[in-house]
């Protein structure tokens, strides 16, 4: 049942959510370029180093991804306080799936997500009522195709590539989308994303206030924070460990132009580690000039960014096993298939 809101009560209410949005922006902002102060000046560390990079990767990241998670959550479940899941769903459903598809992979390059980054943004798509294969799109999308990776690809490998690269991952996180949605996969989505607190003021059958609609928003990103938080840290952890780990010669001499499963070798070693376009294209570029064929540097780029063992990690705690497994095959086998393309078209 909806609370009663006076004016005055709605106008301070509103007012300490401007403030408390300001505050989430400027730590953003600020650990955007704290841990560099903090290792690089405070301390004089060298973050270059592995044993530091690795430390300063783990608490960066984990920062990132918690305000994202704490951030998004609640903004989205605002938003949905106000737009009825049935009514979202009916919207997309008039249009053709292509263009829902096309929509949700342009978004999902706009944002500079890296792949855990984007799964908040993911989890609130879906609990708003946008199909599975839909927000999966995005999924895909978010974490290959960005500004970032635009510049820093243009820069590296030129601008015939860069929209290569660009067009082949968009390609794929439609391609993929339209094939999932040809099947019922909401099943296998955990139950929580579905029943949440902004789905149960929207059901009520009152118009909820904003008191109503701050509460329900903050009762959803609690639940949903106070599931995934340990395993943004055991993720993240993980991923942090083998950062900058990555042994260039060995992909140079065993997944060389000479190796006709170099692809193949260079997506599925590319999957446990865990870095965003901006860290994993200077090592990309080192690969290139050691002979390695475009195709297998996208390849080994692509899984890197795209799929990741963090992600998994933080994926299982919101798909059940069976959809996790098509997610991940259907996404490995897309970019297997780009780069044998480019080497074949090289």
């Amino acid at each position: 049942m909806s609370t009663t809101t006076t004016p005055a009560t709605g106008r301070r209410l509103a007012l300490r959510l401007a403030l408390g949005g300001a505050a989430w922006v400027g730590l953003y902002a600020l650990n955007e370029v704290l841990w560099d102060v903090v290792f690089t000046r405070w301390f004089g560390l060298d973050v270059d180093d592995r044993v530091v990079g690795a430390v300063h990767f783990f608490l960066f990241d984990v920062s990132k991804i918690l305000l994202l998670l704490a951030g998004m959550i609640f903004a989205i479940g605002l938003l949905r306080t106000t737009l009825r899941p049935e009514r979202v769903r009916a919207f997309l459903e008039s249009k053709p799936l292509w263009a829902a598809l096309m929509l949700a992979a342009l978004f999902g390059a706009v944002t500079p997500f890296c792949s855990c980054s984007s799964i908040p943004l993911f989890i609130g798509f879906v609990g708003a009522g946008i199909p599975l294969a839909v927000a999966l799109t995005f999924l895909i999308a978010s974490p290959l195709v960005n500004e970032v990776a635009v510049v820093l690809l243009a820069d590296t490998f030129g601008l015939v590539y860069t929209i290569a690269y660009v067009a082949a991952g968009l390609t794929a996180a439609i391609a993929i989308g339209a094939v999932l949605s040809r099947f019922d996969l909401d099943r296998w989505v955990e139950p929580f994303v579905f029943n949440s607190a902004v789905v149960r003021v929207n059901g009520n059958g009152a118009k909820p206030t904003l008191r109503d609609r701050v509460d329900a928003a903050k009762e959803e990103t609690a639940d949903i924070f106070g599931r995934v938080w340990m395993w943004v840290i055991l993720g993240v952890g993980i991923g942090a460990i083998i950062h900058g780990w990555l042994p260039t010669d060995f992909f140079a001499e065993h997944a060389g132009p000479d190796n006709p499963f170099a692809v193949v070798i260079a997506t599925f070693a590319g999957v446990p580690l865990y870095a965003n376009a901006a860290g994993v294209i200077p090592i990309a570029e080192a690969l290139w000039d050691k002979g390695m064929a475009v195709g297998t540097v996208f390849s080994f780029m692509m899984a890197t960014v795209a799929l990741s063992l963090p992600e998994f990690i933080l994926l299982k705690q919101v798909l059940k096993p069976r959809l996790l497994v098509i997610f991940f095959g259907s996404v490995s086998l897309a970019i297997v298939t780009i780069g044998f393309a480019f080497n074949i078209a090289a």
